[in-house]
């Protein structure tokens, strides 16, 4: 992979590998996420504390929830209400008795809206995906879901990724999720290249701290959620509204 290359879709000389998150990178489905997390906090904050529950904002989602594994997400947002649940078992059923119930219950929900409504992938996404594979870099995508392998192939995407770590590996190989960097690195390695060269592109500002904890050489933040200073304080060293914004002219 020549320097050039890298050039060609906006990243600094030396990059020969590229990291996207997916939810709210690549594909609209942050969005998706988000209101399967309202409704199943809602509801669950409703049961407990009755009609005068506090609702679960969009404030909570990119603060306790947004990029971090799903069992995690629910303990941390929990525990910002000071609500302590067992964390029961991966297996458990769907409801609101325990850590792994109300992660079950939010992914339950979250398929019956990809199965209902599909999943778009952003068009400056696509066409950065296009881009980034003429160009002839390696792509990897890291996600906290275990549902990665659905979403990409939902939105049309699978074709472009050449390694996938998301959720179920993580799980399967014991790593940390965001803001560790250790799907990040799991998927520098699966590509062959040094963190140093290879690029990170995230939104949520869990994984932007993940790809600077990795001491990875780039880390480009997506602003799909008005954070674009946050998204700098907790390491991105460009923020872009769009991906195509990378290209240019070319967009």
């Amino acid at each position: 992979m020549s320097e050039q290359g890298a050039g060609a879709v906006g990243l600094p000389a030396g990059i020969t590998a590229v990291l996207f998150d997916l939810d709210g990178v690549l594909t609209s489905t942050a969005a998706v996420h988000q209101r399967a997390w309202k409704k199943t906090f809602d509801d669950f904050l409703r049961e407990r504390d009755g009609a005068g529950f506090s609702p679960f904002t969009e404030s909570d989602y990119l603060r306790f929830v947004d990029g971090r594994p799903r069992y995690e997400g629910v303990r941390e947002f929990l525990e910002s209400r000071q609500v302590d649940l067992p964390k029961g078992e991966p297996d458990d059923e769907p409801g609101h008795g325990s850590v792994h119930a109300v992660g079950n219950l939010k992914n339950r929900l979250l398929e019956s809206i990809i199965a209902r409504d599909g999943v778009t992938p952003y068009p400056g996404s696509v066409r950065y995906l296009e881009a980034v594979r003429e160009a002839g870099l390696p792509i990897g995508v890291v996600t906290a879901s275990a549902n990665g392998e659905l979403v990409l192939e939902k939105a049309g995407l699978s074709a472009f990724v050449d390694v996938r770590i998301d959720g179920v590996v993580l799980a399967r190989d014991g790593l940390r999720g965001k803001p560790a960097p250790d799907s990040f690195l799991a998927a520098a390695e699966a590509l062959g290249v040094a963190p140093a060269s290879a690029a990170v592109f995230e939104d949520a500002l869990a994984g932007v701290q993940a790809g600077r904890a990795g001491a990875f050489r780039h880390v480009v933040g997506v602003n799909r959620g008005n954070q674009a200073d946050a998204l700098v304080q907790h390491g991105a060293d460009v923020v872009v509204d769009d991906l195509a914004d990378l290209l240019g002219g070319r967009r």
